[in-house]
């Protein structure tokens, strides 16, 4: 099993006001977090999601983050955390029959990444 030890330094990265729903972005994380950075990025290739353009940016910043600032080795790295929570929904309003407005929001969301060194246990 390969997990980070808490002393461990982890590097995070924030992606916000992302235009998406959190629960479809949700639905992505929860494939890749506590996978290595190589594997996360080739499942993030070919999934069939449009939410994966952006959460694949936000976790090529978290490596950035942690190969520069950090120094560590990007092909040793895990995604240890990967949460999206919501964002402020933008109110846009579509013309309907008999001059009634109907309401639309289009939801946004922050993502967070976190990754750490893997360590064999």
């Amino acid at each position: 099993m390969t997990t980070s030890s808490p002393t461990a330094p982890i590097a995070q990265a924030h992606g916000r006001f992302i235009r998406g729903s959190v629960s479809k972005v949700r639905r992505v994380l929860d494939q890749i977090r506590g996978r290595t950075y190589r594997d996360a990025l080739i499942m993030l290739e070919f999934m069939p999601y449009r939410s994966t353009g952006p959460i694949t940016k936000v976790l090529r910043s978290a490596v950035a983050n942690a190969e520069h600032n950090l120094g560590m080795d990007p092909s040793s790295l895990v995604i240890t955390n990967a949460t999206a929570d919501m964002g402020p929904s933008m109110k846009r309003y579509r013309p309907r029959a008999q001059g009634r407005a109907f309401a639309i929001k289009k939801q946004t969301c922050h993502i967070s990444i976190a990754v750490a060194a893997q360590t064999d246990s």
